[in-house]
């Protein structure tokens, strides 16, 4: 099969290279998310590290288009919920209903039951509401009624909130924040960028024309790839001291937990592989340390929605600073 067939070639049809359906993924996704090729970057490497993102941004920037994008490109299915205060657990999760002629309850499943979940404005939710996604995140599957219900694989949360509105929101508890594996801000796009999205205004976007890629068991396999990439003694030791830093560091009162770190390990793996090698080095440790720690860790006397992130970053940049990384 030459190089042209096999790119037209369905996914189940292929011998997989994973290095070269990254960047396919990557260069697709661009097609409708310009100008901001790293938070495409970081996104991929949290799905193939069996992690969730958590977009703190302003409105207006791309975040939807961004998740409806990665959905089309990797061939799975997705839900957006609107979250707001009046929200129930059983508006995420489903609901167990009563048929009359069975006598028996009927589980009819909620919107979290799909690949890639947008979570519009989470914090606008209540935390009773927000913590239905505890168990989904954490463990891929959902309880109603006493009964488990398994979640399709694979399966992410891209969450979005407005980190400067606070009327009528609730911050997430560092137990919810824990379980996204990266926060990232989308930004303004460049300025050359802008210019062509506002006199493309009158042209409405049509994800039909973004290419379908790869599809949900051949993520999967780029998931159990990205677990195997190797990652050195000493490129381990530089992560691990990372995260010991975050502990002693007197400008923050919490540091990264041991479940942070572990995702930091995977985070690493699938940042190495999305930029197509099969090792990890010090840079992939550098370049996921603040995604990675920014919305765990907190600065002395801040707390909740009072966490100033340029304050939390500047120490996060200054721990990079102060430990050498392995030659």
């Amino acid at each position: 099969m030459n190089a042209h067939a096999a790119e037209l070639a369905p996914a189940s049809q292929r011998t997989l290279d994973p290095a070269a359906v990254c960047a396919d993924i990557v260069r697709e996704v661009e097609r409708v998310f310009r100008g901001n090729r790293r938070a495409v970057q970081l996104v991929l490497t949290a799905i193939l590290a069996r992690g969730h993102v958590l977009f703190e941004d302003v409105p207006g920037v791309g975040k939807t288009t961004l998740a409806r994008a990665f959905a089309r490109v990797l061939g799975v299915t997705h839900n957006r919920i609107q979250f707001a205060s009046d929200l129930m657990p059983a508006d995420i999760v489903g609901v167990g209903i009563f048929d009359q002629d069975s006598r028996q309850f009927e589980f009819k499943a909620g919107p979290i039951f799909c690949n890639v979940l947008l979570a519009d404005e989470i914090n606008r939710t209540t935390p009773r509401t927000q913590s239905a996604l505890l168990e989904a995140m954490a463990e891929y599957h959902v309880t109603v009624d006493g009964t488990t219900h398994r979640l399709e694989q694979p399966f992410i949360v891209l969450a979005t909130q407005n980190p400067r509105e606070f009327h009528g929101t609730y911050p997430l508890p560092e137990s919810q924040l824990d379980r996204f594996l990266l926060r990232l801000s989308v930004g303004y796009p460049g300025g050359a960028i802008e210019r062509q999205l506002i006199r493309e205004h009158g042209a409405p976007l049509s994800l039909d024309a973004v290419r379908v890629v790869t599809s949900p068991a051949e993520i999967q396999a780029l998931v159990k790839t990205a677990g195997t990439i190797h990652v050195s003694d000493e490129v381990l030791d530089y992560l691990h001291q990372l995260v010991e830093a975050t502990r002693s560091n007197r400008q923050l009162e919490l540091g990264l937990s041991t479940r942070a770190a572990i995702g930091f390990y995977r985070a690493v793996q699938a940042h190495a592989l999305v930029d197509g090698r099969k090792f990890a080095t010090p840079d992939d440790v550098r370049a996921m340390f603040v995604p990675i720690a920014a919305h765990r860790v907190i600065p002395i006397g801040g707390a909740g929605g009072s966490v100033d992130r340029a304050q939390v970053e500047a120490t996060l940049q200054g721990i990079i600073e102060s430990i050498a990384p392995p030659a």
